[in-house]
């Protein structure tokens, strides 16, 4: 099942985001089920949330990943979607 997390960085948290990243990104690799991801950018061009489509077995796998994710333990987001995705093109 595919999953869309969309994560909105807290008002001015670059820092936090910049920060945890070695550590967000080593925890995308461990885990093996992100098939894309990448920062959502503000108008300025910097980081300001995240788009990150799991490959889960279901919703609870999905939000066992979102809750575990460093980014989310150091308390980053201002809010969190996690959406079921149909891949159509790419």
């Amino acid at each position: 099942m595919l999953i869309a997390l969309i994560a909105r960085d807290k008002p001015g948290a670059l820092q936090v985001r910049m920060d945890n990243r070695a550590a967000h990104l080593a925890y995308i690799d461990a885990t093996g089920v992100v098939a894309q991801a990448g920062p959502l950018l503000d108008e300025a061009g910097d980081m300001c949330g995240s788009l990150v489509i799991l490959d889960v077995a279901d919703r609870t796998a999905a939000q066992n990943w979102a809750d575990n994710d460093p980014y989310a333990k150091a308390g980053l987001f201002s809010a969190v979607e996690l959406i079921a995705w149909k891949k159509v093109i790419g």
